[in-house]
């Protein structure tokens, strides 16, 4: 790629960052929060790593993967000092071995199959690995995600496997330009997660709710996500 359209490109990055961050402070003072309070996460999806570098020199430090393999192939060019590390897409229990240790959080666990999966290979490699559980919130077919409706079943069996600590949950709800729909979603998302916290299952500590992302993280924030998810409303287009 031409210098010139890497700096065009970078220049767009960093304008997109500096409005999403006014968009989640202004969206967290209208859920009684501060913009502190809300974590932004670089979906790093198809995206170049001197694109990624120049999101973490603008102060991005924390980076989400959709593919294990994608992952593994930018990370030595990337400037992961100060930056974490998460895992956010469908993770294959034969692509367990290899993630395990290599990324900070794993946001996508969606069965206790994966979770034992990840809690054998942690205990091999003498860690515990923080996860988020990933729920179905629309009950939608075509996407991954436990059964809503299993919920508190689902996490008190994951909580009980050895290697792992469950730190809260994610969902990616179902596509939609409508904002009451979205944020019926994500009211219901937080309910749960409330009820669930409240129920202080051990090794369960609850403490991220992760939902929202380049269409709708606004409403999320305002229905209560800590961790937002933007990949395209912060690099641009995807590239496939």
């Amino acid at each position: 790629m031409e210098k010139s359209l890497i700096t065009e490109r970078c220049n767009d990055i960093t304008e997109n960052i500096k409005v999403i961050r006014e968009n989640v402070a202004k969206a967290a003072l209208d859920s009684g929060r501060k913009a502190e309070d809300i974590k932004i996460m670089a979906v790093t999806k198809t995206v170049e790593p001197v694109f990624i570098n120049h999101a973490i020199s603008c102060g991005m430090d924390l980076i989400g993967e959709n593919k294990v393999q994608e992952f593994l192939g930018k990370r030595d060019f990337l400037n992961l000092e100060n930056c974490q590390k998460h895992l956010i897409g469908h993770l294959q229990t034969n692509k367990v071995k290899q993630i395990v240790g290599q990324v900070d959080m794993i946001e996508s666990v969606d069965s206790v199959k994966v979770a034992k999966e990840i809690g054998k290979h942690s205990v091999n490699q003498g860690i515990i690995t923080p996860v988020l559980v990933e729920f179905n919130i629309g009950s939608e077919e075509s996407k991954t995600g436990a059964d809503i409706n299993m919920a508190y079943e689902m996490i008190d069996e994951i909580a009980k496997i050895e290697g792992i600590k469950v730190k809260g949950m994610m969902t990616i709800p179902p596509f939609s330009l409508d904002e009451k729909e979205n944020r019926k979603n994500f009211s219901n998302m937080y309910r749960l997660f409330i009820d669930i916290k409240a129920k202080k299952i051990d090794n369960v500590s609850m403490d991220i709710l992760s939902m929202g992302m380049s269409n709708d993280y606004r409403e999320a924030i305002v229905e209560g996500a800590n961790l937002i998810r933007v990949g395209s409303a912060m690099f641009g287009a995807r590239m496939y």
